[in-house]
C-alpha cells in the first residue's frame, strides 16, 4: 500500500539523514536535509567534495535508502515503498540526466531512447514516434540515426536530455550535466535542460560544479558538512 501526500510539488525530501560508521562512531553524510521542488523550477545543488551531493542525488533518485527521512515523488511517500514499488516510480516519475550522457555505444540517437519504452513494455511504433519528437525539440531531429562515435559532445549530451523526457517524468534530475562541455555549449545544454523543465513543468535538481547552470537556475542550494543551505546568487 503506498502513502499519498498533499504536497502540490513534484519533489519533496523531508528530513533526510544518513549516516555510516567510523570506527566507534558514525560520519554524517546528511543531515536533517529538506528541500521542496516546485513545479517548473529549477533548482540547482553545489557543494566541494564530500559534502554529500552524490549521496543526496541517488537518494533522491531512489537508488539508495536514507536512515530516516523520506523522498515524495509526485505527491507519493517512498520511504516505507518497496524496491519494486521504488523501481516503478523511478521509471515513470524520475528522469535522470548524466555527466558524459552515458550512451550505449551501440545504439543510435533515436534507440537510445526507444529503449526506455522498450523497458517500461511500451508499443515500439509509439517509442518510434515520442523518440522522433523529442530530438527534433532538442535540436537532433537531423541526427537521429546517428551512433554516439558520430556525435559531438554536446550532440550527445542532448540526445541525454531528451531520453530523460521520454517517460514523461514529473522530476528531473542531472548530474553534473555540463561539466564535459566547454563553456559554450555548458551554456547552451544549461538553458535546453532549464527551458524543457519550465516548458513541462518538471521538478528539477541539477548538481553541479560549473556555473552555467547557476545562469538559469530559479534558486541555488549548498550542501556542506551534510547540511544544506539556500543562496542568493542565481541568474534569474
Amino acid at each position: 500500500m503506498t502513502t499519498q501526500t498533499s504536497s502540490t510539488n513534484p519533489l519533496v525530501l523531508d528530513a533526510l539523514r544518513v549516516a555510516v560508521p567510523d570506527g566507534e562512531t558514525e560520519r554524517v553524510l546528511l543531515e536533517r536535509v529538506d528541500l521542496a521542488v516546485a513545479p517548473g523550477e529549477v533548482v540547482v545543488l553545489t557543494g566541494g567534495s564530500g559534502s554529500g551531493k552524490s549521496t543526496l542525488l541517488a537518494i533522491t533518485g531512489l537508488l539508495r535508502r536514507t536512515d530516516s527521512g523520506d523522498v515524495v515523488i509526485a505527491g507519493e511517500s517512498t520511504a516505507k515503498a518497496s524496491e519494486k514499488r521504488r523501481s516503478a516510480i523511478r521509471g515513470s516519475q524520475i528522469g535522470i540526466i548524466y555527466q558524459s550522457a552515458n550512451l550505449i555505444s551501440s545504439l543510435t540517437a533515436r534507440e537510445q531512447l526507444e529503449v526506455v519504452y522498450h523497458i517500461a513494455g511500451k508499443k515500439r511504433s509509439e517509442a518510434r514516434l515520442r523518440a522522433a519528437d523529442l530530438l527534433e525539440i532538442v535540436g537532433l531531429g537531423h541526427r537521429m540515426d546517428a551512433l554516439p562515435q558520430h556525435l559531438s559532445g554536446g550532440e550527445r549530451q542532448r540526445v541525454g536530455v531528451a531520453r530523460s523526457l521520454m517517460s514523461n517524468p514529473s522530476v528531473l534530475l542531472a548530474d553534473e550535466p555540463t561539466a564535459s562541455l566547454d563553456p559554450s555549449l555548458s551554456a547552451d545544454i544549461a538553458r535546453l535542460i532549464a527551458d524543457e523543465a519550465h516548458k513541462r513543468g518538471l521538478a528539477a535538481l541539477l548538481v553541479t560544479h560549473d556555473d552555467a547552470p547557476l545562469e538559469v537556475a530559479d534558486r541555488h542550494v549548498h550542501l556542506e558538512r551534510g547540511r544544506l543551505s539556500e543562496l542568493a546568487d542565481v541568474g534569474n
